[in-house]
């Protein structure tokens, strides 16, 4: 049995979880989350929660129970808190700052970088070298914070770039040959 998805998820109050066929829809107090599921996952809802149930013990209902799970988890957690992914800039002259609903990036490039989150996503910048990304949907979220780490990843001589906040650089060393001369 999957142990993450024999877990009930919590419904907590002013949440309210529909499901008809395979389409689960999750309205809270932030927003409104509807997704497919796997039509084989037998979803009912008992006494304040949720339970995601799989008909057999086959290899592909298996895999699917605790997905399944956790994606419905993660629409509940979305509509009650949101989430948030924070990015942080690293480099001589890299900033960031918002003109309206864009992100204008400079990062080390001939021309400034200008991103535009989707609907319902919402970026802030704090200070220069602070971004923040904040939405319902946990892999949106995640996505654009990607996107915006792609434009200039860190590398790992000087830990130059674009970093998730708390990230770990591994630092490679630089060339050693003028020092193998002397």
């Amino acid at each position: 049995m999957s142990r993450i998805g024999r877990l009930p998820i919590p419904v907590p109050q002013g949440v309210e979880i529909t499901v008809s066929g395979a389409e689960v829809t999750v309205v809270g107090p932030r927003g409104t989350l509807s997704r497919k599921v796997p039509a084989a996952m037998k979803l009912r809802q008992v006494d304040g929660q949720f339970l995601v149930e799989r008909p057999s013990n086959a290899g592909p209902h298996r895999a699917l129970h605790g997905l399944t799970r956790t994606l419905v988890a993660n629409m509940v957690t979305g509509v009650t808190d949101g989430y948030r992914r924070e990015l942080e800039l690293v480099g001589v002259g890299y900033r960031a700052s918002k003109q309206g609903d864009h992100l204008q990036l400079a990062l080390g490039y001939s021309h400034p970088m200008r991103v535009t989150p989707p609907e319902g996503i919402t970026i802030e910048v704090p200070d220069p070298t602070h971004i923040a990304v904040g939405g319902i949907d946990k892999e949106q979220v995640g996505g654009v914070a990607a996107k915006i780490r792609g434009l200039r990843p860190p590398e790992p001589y000087k830990g130059k770039g674009v970093l998730y906040r708390g990230e770990r650089v591994r630092r490679k060393a630089g060339k050693s040959g003028k020092a193998a001369k002397k």
